[in-house]
């Protein structure tokens, strides 16, 4: 088993709903959710990150505006639309039932039998 590969997978299975979980929070830059990600230790690159918010705004679950910069080209913002809200919120709700599927699971022990016990805390 390669570890590290399954450790990635992991991480890109959640990608999507870390990334709406930070613009449903409000109007975000790229760079913003680049370093949000990155303080959750879940690092993403900008070049990883712009076809995937294309793909939401495409999706109906996003807007986004440009704002002109004194500093530099225009920069695109992006906020969650009513629909990305709903898709967000069942997201979510299903994102809690797996948590608690999976802490569940791994809490149990398993004896030499197969059967399972509630692990001490």
């Amino acid at each position: 088993m390669d570890i590290q590969n399954t450790q990635s997978q992991m991480r890109k299975g959640v990608l999507e709903f870390c990334i709406l979980s930070i613009i449903q929070q409000g109007e975000v830059y790229p760079s913003d959710i680049v370093e949000k990600m990155k303080l959750a230790n879940l690092h993403i690159l900008e070049g990883t990150l712009y076809p995937l918010l294309t793909r939401l705004k495409n999706a109906g679950l996003l807007n986004y505006r440009w704002v002109e910069s004194i500093s530099g080209p225009p920069r695109k913002y992006f906020v969650m639309t009513e629909e990305g809200k709903a898709a967000f919120g069942v997201l979510l709700q299903t994102w809690k039932e797996m948590a608690r599927a999976v802490d569940q699971i791994t809490a149990q022990k398993t004896n030499i039998t197969g059967s399972s016990t509630e692990a001490a805390s």
